[in-house]
């Protein structure tokens, strides 16, 4: 998909300038995998259940079992005590959460202005995979930012096995200055590896993730500083909207821009105002480097380092902030790739979950409106995408045979789940036509597909646990 969105509008020329190849450093790349689990071990998902998670767990299920088989009666019951308040909890919040993002709606994120910020140097890291079709747009994004060219230090991070890449990088210009770094083959292979061996290279004040697609706003660097600098010391990160903008137009991904656009530019603005951990995006993520060094990086184990990252910053007490300067993304258009995607995303989250279950041992411990606020979001996510396949295909068959009922909960349950999707989608930034009126009336189709994708993560989990499933882009 080539300049479509203000990227391709604002680009201007730059002049070829040589790339940087320093020599692949294998200390580095060790660093880089195991840096983190070597330093903390718990707070890494190398291994997704630490030794008491695993006894626990044994210990629950088979009490579970015996007490299961003394009293036949006992799920039902544990159904009924525990499902309606831990589902209404999920409701309110979300509820709540969005009545703070129509108020946020009508104000600046930035508390203060400063018209001449300091810029100083910002650095920009780019893990590439396969992206040889993608590495022009690319380009042209990177040009068309509105930063000074000399304070940009931008890192081309690709994988020895990759030459297609590395011919498609050289063939452009970018930025004096800009580095290709070849990360040396070793495990595991995933993006947050990638991250961690240029991040060790980092000159800069501030460091931004992109990801090869994106198209981010000129302005968003400028925007980013400026917020840092209304902030204080104490904010360690800027999630900047992640705005999804359809090639093809296929309902997958309507569906997946409007799921982005309910997260990005409802939700996690609402968090980060309520100083509320937030499970950051893949991209588009601004921290200070000096924080993001102190809190030991990206933990290359973890299929989604992002949320994982963001809630290790809550814990160690940082904030995250948010600002409004979008970046612009190519959803899936296929429903193999949006599966694929989505469960490593599930897998990344159950990974990230575990991970904070953990003991206190090398991080603080959430305070418990933090805790309670995190079981909310993302312990919601994971479970809803177990429930909503099952729960839909029940409301089916209940409403074809007239011999089952939803009872009175059940139907409540429906309507309350229904009205919040369709008030979450319609409060949602986009262009109002009768495709989106579409695309938020079939809401309900879309969420069982989370549970198809769930049983491929569930599977991922147990057979690959950091296996990185390439979405990939054309």
């Amino acid at each position: 998909m080539g300049g479509e969105g203000f990227n391709g509008e604002t680009s201007r020329a730059q002049a070829r300038a040589p790339l940087r190849c320093p020599k692949p450093d294998i200390r580095i790349a060790l660093e880089s995998a195991y840096g983190l689990h070597r330093r903390a071990p718990g707070l890494s998902a190398r291994r997704t259940f630490s030794q008491a998670q695993h006894l626990f767990l044994r210990r629950f299920l088979t009490g579970l079992g015996v007490l299961t088989l003394l009293l036949p009666e006992l799920p039902g019951l544990l159904a009924t005590l525990v499902i309606p308040p831990v589902f209404l909890a999920i409701v309110l919040f979300r509820l709540f959460l969005l009545s703070i993002a129509v108020r946020l709606d009508r104000e600046d994120l930035t508390p203060s202005r400063d018209a001449t910020p300091l810029l100083p140097v910002y650095t920009i890291l780019i893990a590439l995979k396969d992206e040889t079709f993608i590495v022009p747009q690319l380009a042209r994004a990177i040009a068309a930012l509105d930063y000074p060219q000399d304070r940009i230090d931008l890192k081309l991070l690709i994988e020895e096995a990759d030459p297609g890449t590395r011919t498609a990088v050289m063939a452009q210009s970018w930025p004096a200055g800009t580095e290709l770094l070849v990360v040396p083959a070793g495990v595991p292979q995933t993006k947050p590896r990638a991250l961690n061996y240029g991040l060790a290279r980092a000159r800069g004040t501030y460091v931004v993730v992109y990801d090869a697609e994106d198209r981010p706003h000129p302005g968003q660097l400028k925007a980013a500083v400026q917020a840092f600098n209304a902030y204080g010391p104490d904010m360690a990160c800027l999630q900047a909207p992640l705005v999804g903008v359809p090639a093809g137009g296929s309902w997958i991904a309507r569906q997946w821009a409007l799921e982005y656009a309910i997260q990005f530019s409802l939700l996690v603005p609402a968090l980060a105002r309520l100083g509320l951990p937030v499970a950051l995006g893949g991209t588009s993520n601004h921290f200070r480097r000096t924080a993001l060094v102190a809190a030991g990086g990206w933990d290359a184990w973890n299929v989604t380092e992002d949320a994982d990252l963001g809630l290790r910053l809550a814990r160690l007490g940082h904030r995250v902030g948010a600002i409004r300067s979008p970046t612009l993304e190519a959803p899936p258009e296929q429903g193999r790739v949006w599966r694929g995607q989505r469960s490593r995303w599930l897998k990344g989250y159950i990974q990230t979950w575990c991970v904070l279950m953990r003991g206190r041992g090398e991080a603080p411990g959430l305070k418990p409106a933090s805790f309670l606020s995190v079981q909310l979001t993302l312990g919601a996510a994971i479970l809803s995408a177990m429930v909503h396949g099952p729960w839909m295909a029940w409301c089916a068959l209940c409403l074809a045979s007239p011999d089952l009922s939803l009872g009175a909960f059940g139907l409540a349950a429906l309507w309350l789940s229904l009205f919040t999707g369709v008030l979450s989608a319609s409060l949602a930034p986009g262009h109002w036509r009768w495709r989106r009126l579409f695309d938020i009336l079939t809401l309900p189709l879309y969420w069982p597909l989370q549970t198809l994708a769930m049983v491929r993560a569930l599977w991922s989990l147990c057979r690959t646990p950091h296996y990185w499933v390439k979405t990939p882009h054309i």
